[in-house]
This record gives structure tokens, C-alpha cells and sequence, in this order.
């Protein structure tokens, strides 16, 4: 390449990078629209192809997943390239992206013949799912694809032999009237492992499974529950094991990563909390598990705390310090890689300064990979570190070999 187009093309990204970095939003509004096209696409005269800027593709997983949680919507939608602008721009280096979310709803159309069959095509969140995930590698994105399996009130409604059931006949339901499946029947685990072989095949390089469990409700409540599938004298806690063997078993050919996302509590609690959830099995099963450590959802009180959602770095240090304590006397046992809280539920106000106090607190203890989770997908980019690399480390096409 021409030294001057080459200065040229440099001087126009600086510029747009920097007109980006002065419109961050405020704290959990709305992103605004994407104010350049989506992949940062800049045309260079006389050439048929674009020049994509930056471009380090993805070759291998970051040594240090810092991840942000990307919802179906968000994901098909504007946002999505903004928060890829922002994976530019700072530490970001990963996505972990709604497949399936609880509503049972797909956010591409799949091809798996349950899916097809129960109508989970019908309320596709994005339609370009491959080319989006080609950005998110373009851009050195790991792409993680998360998959909801006993949560699901559409396979439940449809597939009713393999839901949850009320002792008096029909479907049962949970305090907020949603039907879920039933957790002991292997077929609903084998449908999300279909699912999962399906989004690697699409560009996804992980999968991260979430609500392997049971329900979390009042034993008022679960009294009314029956469970199908359950084999004689099976506990939660077995049920739960077993299947999450079955699943690991169906992933493993697909050449990704066994990956789980599990309650917070799970780290401390010394039973399996009526969802069938047990650090020690977990870790011993999984190869990465992702405790979901929100000090929102810690009662006063839990690590004498009188109010755990205010001190977020004391809540994240000591819920880590008992995973990694419950986990070294079992031998290899799988990551902890934590969901991180970066939304508001109550007070305080979750600025970017408490989200930094949690990451502090895991990296402290060495767990050098997080999640972020904001439902809405919003994140202030004062939450993060800037990219260490330098713009001289970035390559640039050649434009005379269109390499």
C-alpha cells in the first residue's frame, strides 16, 4: 500500500474513533444509533473492495474472557454495533449472545426438527445471525452462544409430555404463571445440545448453557409440581447431575468448550438450594462455570453484610474466595469465570465505578475471565479499560494483494 493512502485511511479512522469517544452515553440510557456503518467499513478510491479497519480476526480464545451479555434483541438490532465499536475501543473481547433466551423463541432460524416443529422460528431476533457473527470475529470478538434449557415456556406449551405437570392435570406454573419443562427428562437437554451444534456451525466458538436447574420457588408451590421424568429415588441434585453428563457428552463432538451458568449461591450454600445445583458437582462436571454472583440477590445479613448490594467488591471477593476454596481439594475442576452485575436493582445506583469494584475484587483472586450482565445489553463505556494495543499494532489490508 501506498504510504499516503495508508496515512489517509489512518487519519480518517482517528478521527471517527474520536468523535465516538465523545458521545458515550449516560449510565443505562439507550445507546444512540450507530453513527457509521456497521463494521466500520471506509471506502478507498479506485478499489472494489472496502477496507475493513480494525481488523484482528479471531484465531483463538482470549487468554482473559472479558465478556458482555448481548440479548436476542439487542443483537439483531443497532446496538449491536455500537457495542462491537466498543469492543474496539476497550478490554472487550467477547459476547455471549441469546440463541435461546426463557421465552423458548430462537434468535435465528434454525433447521433442528423440535424447533421447527414447536414454532420456534416465529419470532426471529435477527436474520443476518451469520453475518453478524462474522463482525464479531472480524473484530477479535469471541462469539458465545447461550442457550436456556429448562426455562422454557414454548417447548412446555407445546410438548407437553416433557413439562412439569400439576397434580391436578394440565401444565404447571411458577409464581410469574410461566410453564417450564421438566429438568429430569433427558429430551430437553438433548434439544439444546442439537442447538448447540447447530450455532457452532453458524461461527459461534462456545456455548454457555443457562437455567440447568430446576425451578427456584417456595416448597408451597413445588408441592403442587410433578415431574414426569423422574426415576424412582431420583433427587433434584441427581437428576440434574446426570443430565448435565448427557449434555456434556453431546457437546464435546462439536469441539467447544462445556460451559454452564449457575446460581451465586452455589458457591457457598451447603445444599443444593431445591433446584438441583451443587458447586462440587458442578465443577467436577463442567468445564467452565459461571456463578451467577449478583450482590443484588445476597439478603442482608449473608456474609455479614447488612447490605451486600452496597458493597459489591465485598460480596464478588467473598463468594469467590468459597468457590475457589471448594473446588482445590477436588483437582482439575472447571473455570470460574463470574457473572459480574452491571444494571441497577434497588439501591444503590450501579455506576461504573461499583461494576469496576466487582471486577477488582475477582481479579484480585486471580480469575482473570468475567461476564457482565445488563438485561438490556446497556453499557457505560467508562466501565472499562482501554484496548492495551497500540493503532501501530493493528494491521492494515494490502490492498494490492487483497490479503
Amino acid at each position: 500500500m501506498h504510504r499516503s493512502l495508508r496515512l489517509g485511511i489512518l487519519a480518517i479512522f482517528l478521527h471517527v474513533a474520536s468523535l465516538e469517544a465523545q458521545q458515550g452515553p449516560r449510565w443505562a440510557d439507550e445507546l444512540p444509533p450507530a453513527p457509521a456503518p456497521p463494521d466500520s467499513i471506509f471506502a478507498v478510491p479506485g478499489m472494489e473492495a472496502p477496507v475493513r479497519w480494525p481488523a484482528p480476526p479471531l484465531d483463538r480464545p482470549p487468554a482473559s474472557m472479558r465478556a458482555l451479555y448481548v440479548n436476542a434483541w439487542a443483537f439483531g438490532g443497532k446496538r449491536f454495533h455500537e457495542l462491537v465499536r466498543l469492543a474496539d475501543r476497550t478490554e472487550v473481547n467477547a459476547f455471549v449472545v441469546d440463541v435461546k433466551d426463557d421465552t423458548g423463541y430462537l434468535t435465528y432460524r434454525s433447521q433442528v426438527r423440535t424447533a421447527v416443529e414447536i414454532g420456534a422460528n416465529q419470532q426471529l431476533r435477527a436474520r443476518d445471525t451469520r453475518e453478524r457473527v462474522r463482525i464479531m470475529r472480524e473484530h477479535g470478538i469471541f462469539p458465545i452462544a447461550r442457550i436456556v434449557v429448562a426455562k422454557d415456556p414454548l417447548l412446555a406449551a407445546k410438548k407437553p409430555l416433557w413439562s412439569v405437570q400439576h397434580v391436578n392435570g394440565g401444565l404447571w406454573r411458577d409464581r410469574l404463571d410461566f410453564a417450564w419443562v421438566d429438568a429430569f427428562n433427558d429430551s430437553i437437554w438433548v434439544y439444546a445440545a442439537e442447538l448447540a451444534a447447530e450455532a457452532v456451525r453458524m461461527g459461534f466458538a462456545e456455548v454457555q448453557y443457562d437455567y440447568v436447574r430446576f425451578p427456584d420457588e417456595p416448597e408451597s408451590r413445588l408441592a403442587s409440581a410433578l415431574f414426569p421424568g423422574r426415576r424412582p429415588g431420583e433427587t433434584k441434585r441427581q437428576g440434574v447431575t446426570r443430565n448435565l453428563r448427557l449434555l456434556r457428552e453431546r457437546t464435546r463432538p462439536i469441539g467447544v468448550p462445556f460451559t454452564i451458568d449457575v446460581f451465586g449461591l452455589t458457591t457457598s450454600a451447603r445444599g443444593d438450594m431445591g433446584i438441583g445445583q451443587y458447586w462440587e458437582d458442578l465443577v467436577t462436571t463442567a468445564d467452565v462455570v459461571l456463578p451467577m454472583v449478583y450482590p443484588s440477590h445476597y439478603m442482608r445479613g449473608v456474609y455479614n453484610l447488612k447490605h451486600p448490594n452496597s458493597e459489591p467488591y465485598q460480596v464478588i471477593r467473598r463468594a469467590m474466595q468459597d468457590a475457589l476454596r471448594r473446588s482445590a481439594p477436588l483437582g482439575e475442576t472447571a473455570e470460574i469465570r463470574p457473572y459480574l452485575q452491571a444494571f441497577t436493582l434497588g439501591q444503590p445506583r450501579y455506576t461504573p465505578a461499583l461494576v469496576r469494584e466487582q471486577i477488582r475484587a475477582a481479579e484480585e483472586l486471580g480469575l482473570d475471565s468475567w461476564v457482565l450482565w445488563n438485561p438490556r445489553s446497556a453499557y457505560d463505556p467508562a466501565i472499562f479499560r482501554p484496548k492495551a494495543a497500540s493503532l501501530s499494532a493493528l494491521p492494515v489490508t494490502d490492498v494490492t494483494s487483497g490479503q
